[in-house]
């Protein structure tokens, strides 16, 4: 028997390795399964790829800007400030996340995506004319990762190595773990003009334009009041399948206006084109003595969308030791009367939200399911009994302003957390319960002032507070604040971006997304595992059990969701006649 086996090894060592596969390149990824397009594909179904060039798209924005580079902390940004440039990759919006060549003529990566390498195309180019190269690619990372936003520093951290492999190739390594994403984000990548910024100051706020190489690049602006940008005519990438169709206006103009009511009569007295409306109130009564609308010359219509609507919530910052406990947090959301705003400010148009993914398959629902269990079970120990036992549901009321029941609620909340009501305030350790409700924007106060007004009831002394853009994101960035209003959107595959959002590691990085302050180590491996799902299934009975952790651990007070688009303009301008998942595609109109 030793001889057989003896003989039988030496077999093995005689015959010649076994090659692995070869990768072989490809025009598109999707995260899960197969990209819908196929190779050669002309155009996205979802555009019209004899729409005319031509004409221009005027929009508002609000208060002011002050930079033209959209990748770093300081300064405002101005609207449209990312027109200029380009990706390796772009995605489609009638699928939950497919990408396709752009930059990047074709990509490939293994089965165990540890790596990924992209061709160039040869023919993409800067605006100044100069090729786009692998050295390109590799300094947009360094660049990225050390001088801008926090979030490149997360979303790009698992990248050990970037490198040019080939004249027109460059090749991304990763470190080792489960990050099926990797590929794709790697792919989202804003790419920068090496050559352009050398001697020049990333970081530092800048109103020169910096170089580009997409569709549009800047033409004229007024620092504070207006910017225009022009149709690249010359543009490298008009004919590619990913860009038929898409960007038809030769100009976009974006002009400031100090707030959105003032906005609003701009846009019927013709100022502008082109609105998409965020105000319930607006919607339902600002548009009837607008004369356009009645005769004709300008439309007004809600499109429904399969867009997750994300989280839009007061959030507290639990770096505050006043909002450290769980009990308080909860007890405070008795206080937020949702369906008397919905009632009363909202004209009823909106649905509460009970879930950081509402309009999508992605939120929980229920108990936990048993895919959801498996990776919940693990984690018991660290999360509220509540995750196992109870469908999480918001604080209702009657809509009538009798919020009485709900207070009581709040109060024993309080109590138990060591709060007393003392000739009318409530009280711990002979210190009040007072706190900041810091705001951007006028038009949030009509909601958070009737939460003010709740909260006093229980003793509680809250202000509201409403500052300059300025002012407010460089509060928010240093964490500098009680409480905001936050929205945190979300994807139909959600991924590396839950890290920035929820993660301890962003918990203190100034101006990452995670404002709440959470550092929890059952959420941390619940992101993790969300970010290593290898299948549509698994992806969403891991974001499930996420949501749940989030939900029971009262981070926020949850508000509202939508799940549609509400736009009005001027019926200048054609549009495709379907509308993909991901909602109405702007840069697929043209004008008429």
């Amino acid at each position: 028997m030793r001889l057989i086996a003896a003989f039988a090894a030496a077999l093995c060592l005689a015959q010649p390795a076994v090659a692995a596969d070869p990768v072989k390149p490809v025009h598109g990824l999707a995260m899960h399964g197969e990209p819908r397009y196929k190779a050669g594909f002309e155009h996205f179904e979802y555009v019209n790829p004899a729409a005319p060039k031509g004409g221009e798209l005027r929009l508002a924005a609000l208060n002011t800007f002050d930079n033209l580079n959209p990748f770093i902390v300081k300064g405002v940004e101005a609207a449209g400030s990312s027109l200029p440039f380009e990706s390796l990759m772009t995605p489609s919006a009638d699928e939950p996340f497919s990408m396709y060549g752009l930059i990047a003529e074709s990509v490939e990566v293994p089965g165990d995506r540890s790596w990924v390498a992209f061709t160039i195309r040869k023919d993409a180019r800067w605006h100044d004319g100069k090729p786009i190269t692998p050295e390109d690619v590799v300094f947009s990372l360094e660049t990225l990762k050390t001088k801008g936003e926090p979030n490149y520093r997360f979303y790009y951290a698992a990248v050990a190595k970037a490198e040019k492999v080939a004249p027109n190739k460059v090749k991304f390594t990763f470190k080792p773990g489960d990050n099926r994403e990797l590929p794709l984000i790697v792919g989202e990548m804003p790419i920068l003009p090496k050559h352009y910024w050398q001697g020049k100051a990333f970081d530092e706020t800048t109103l020169t334009a910096p170089l580009g190489s997409g569709p549009y690049r800047v033409a004229t602006l007024e620092p504070g009041r207006w910017v225009v940008y022009e149709r690249v005519k010359t543009y490298w990438g008009a004919n590619l399948g990913v860009r038929k169709g898409l960007f038809n206006f030769d100009r976009i103009r974006y002009d400031y206006y100090r707030d959105s009511t003032v906005a609003l009569e701009a846009l019927k007295a013709g100022e502008y084109d082109f609105r998409e409306e965020n105000e319930a109130k607006k919607w339902a009564t600002a548009y009837e003595d607008w004369p356009a609308l009645k005769d004709g010359r300008a439309k007004k219509e809600r499109l429904e969308n399969q867009v997750p609507t994300g989280m839009q919530a007061f959030a507290y910052n639990i770096r505050r030791p006043l909002f450290a406990d769980a009990r308080v947090r909860r007890a405070l959301a008795y206080a937020f009367d949702f369906e008397w705003s919905n009632k009363n400010l909202f004209h009823s148009q909106y649905k509460r939200s009970e879930s950081y993914f509402s309009n999508s398959e992605l939120a929980a629902a229920g108990l936990p399911e048993p895919l959801e269990l498996r990776v919940l079970e693990p984690l018991k120990d660290k999360l509220p009994p509540e995750v196992f036992t109870t469908a999480y549901h918001a604080p209702k009321t009657e809509g009538d302003g009798n919020i009485r029941p709900n207070l009581r609620l709040a109060m024993n909340l309080l109590e138990e957390a060591g709060w007393t009501v003392e000739q009318g305030k409530l009280v711990k350790g002979g210190q009040p319960f007072r706190f900041e409700i810091l705001l951007a924007q006028p038009t949030f106060e009509r909601i958070a002032l009737p939460f003010v007004k709740n909260l006093s009831r229980l003793g509680i002394e809250a202000e509201v507070r409403t500052v300059d853009t300025s002012q407010y994101q460089n509060r928010v960035r240093a964490f500098d604040f009680d409480m905001i209003v936050m929205n945190w959107g979300q994807s139909l595959s959600p991924g590396n971006e839950q890290s920035m959002f929820w993660s301890s590691a962003a918990a203190e990085q100034s101006g990452s997304r995670n404002v709440v302050g959470i550092k929890n180590p059952a959420v941390d491996a619940l992101v993790e595992q969300v970010i290593a799902a290898t299948t549509r299934e698994d992806l969403v009975a891991r974001t499930r059990a996420l949501d749940r952790a989030l939900l029971w651990n009262h981070y926020v007070i949850p508000q509202w969701h939508l799940g549609a688009d509400r736009l009005a303009w001027w019926d200048k301008y054609g549009r495709p006649e379907s509308v993909p998942m991901k909602g109405f595609q702007l840069f697929s109109w043209w004008v008429k």
